[in-house]
């Protein structure tokens, strides 16, 4: 018999109570049962997104929350900054080609976070700019950028700062209102403890009058009319209500915990996985890394993406290989959502083993002494 576990940054574990808030009987969604519901989940993301401006919610993949940033904000023509250092950043630039928006990138090494002086130097030299994309943390390379810094620089000009924290929300520190973040993108199956199907878009009003003022064409995506049916406790089309239902226990489970208490966890979570990995011999992918996920360089003479099939296929643990250039190079185990401590000692274990049988040279134990010299601290 095997056990199945993932430790993949997406989807990652949900909870029972969260999976049987779920399951239960399905109801209408065009009734005031449904809109009481829906008002809660609404006023509980504001507590998650750490802010008081609308949070609109898509039946969709953290990509749908992405779409609707570019398309709402943004009109035919503009210029707009793109922070591209990994998979992530890269989707943005797509996004804005694909809507006619013309791209200024600033390609960033893969596994280094972005440095803000680039990003201010860039928008004093591009005349117009209309938006910056940056990625809180770019999860195809286990690296967090400081979203704190750049908002310092956007929110002095008329550049608006769209935020991907679709797998950096609930683990990496995200202070929207605090830091004048304009715009923030999410997603329900990382910090947020859900199965995919939701995304979540938090609008600031600097935003927002952009809104009223995009050309884009659009129709699923258009926060205009969201807006007009949030502000009556609805969504305009047909939503999730499942998932609806679970967002809202997912949440009370969060705020039971304190989001300050849920980033700590992350963090010793992440600290624990470092400190085995530096034990093994093998090295961190990135410089400046995740409380998310945490990537992994494979050791010279391992194929990465050998070692996460043996991982999944004969010891049940699901972790993540690279992506793009770095695949079968780097690794990425997960500590998002929910996780405790005895879910990395896993992760740790299975490590080893899988390592240990594709002929890694390293003392047996030495990874898991690491993390757990951490939790007994």
């Amino acid at each position: 018999m095997k056990k199945n576990y993932i430790m993949a940054p997406g989807p990652t574990p949900v909870p029972e109570e969260v999976l049987l808030e779920i399951a239960k009987p399905i109801i209408h969604h065009r009734t005031s049962q449904y809109q009481d519901i829906f008002k809660k989940a609404v006023e509980r993301l504001k507590y998650v997104f750490k802010t008081k401006n609308d949070v609109f919610t898509f039946a969709s993949s953290g990509t749908g929350a992405m779409e609707a940033a570019v398309v709402n904000v943004l009109s035919a023509g503009d210029k707009a900054i793109v922070v591209r250092g990994g998979k992530f950043g890269e989707r943005f630039g797509e996004l804005c080609k694909a809507y006619g928006i013309e791209m200024i990138p600033v390609d960033v090494e893969w596994g280094r976070a972005v440095d803000p002086k680039v990003v201010k130097d860039k928008l004093e030299a591009s005349k117009g700019v209309k938006a910056v994309f940056a990625t809180l943390t770019e999860t195809s390379t286990g690296t967090r950028n400081d979203i704190e810094a750049i908002a310092k620089i956007t929110s002095s000009t008329d550049a608006v700062l769209i935020v991907d924290a679709i797998s950096g929300l609930c683990a990496d520190e995200l202070d929207t209102d605090g830091w004048k973040v304009d715009v923030v993108c999410g997603g329900s199956q990382k910090g947020m403890m859900l199965p995919p199907g939701l995304a979540f878009l938090s609008v600031g009003k600097k935003a927002m009058d952009r809104v009223a003022k995009s050309d884009i064409p659009k129709y699923y995506f258009d926060l205009k009319a969201y807006k007009k049916s949030l502000d009556k406790n609805d969504v305009p089309w047909t939503p999730a209500v499942g998932l609806v239902r679970g967002l809202c226990k997912a949440i009370d489970i969060i705020k039971e915990e304190g989001m300050e208490n849920v980033l700590a966890r992350h963090a010793r979570l992440a600290k624990a996985t470092r400190a085995a990995v530096a034990a093994l011999g093998l090295e961190i992918f990135s410089s400046s890394p995740s409380n998310a996920v945490t990537a992994v360089k494979a050791p010279e003479g391992i194929d990465g993406q050998l070692l996460v099939k043996t991982m999944r296929n004969k010891y049940g643990v699901t972790i993540a290989g690279g992506q793009g250039h770095v695949k079968g190079k780097i690794f990425r185990i997960a500590h998002m959502g929910y996780m405790v401590e005895f879910d990395t000692i896993t992760a740790i274990s299975a490590l080893e083993t899988a390592l240990k049988e594709l002929g890694y040279k390293f003392k047996l134990g030495s990874g898991l002494g690491a993390a757990l010299n951490v939790f007994t601290i």
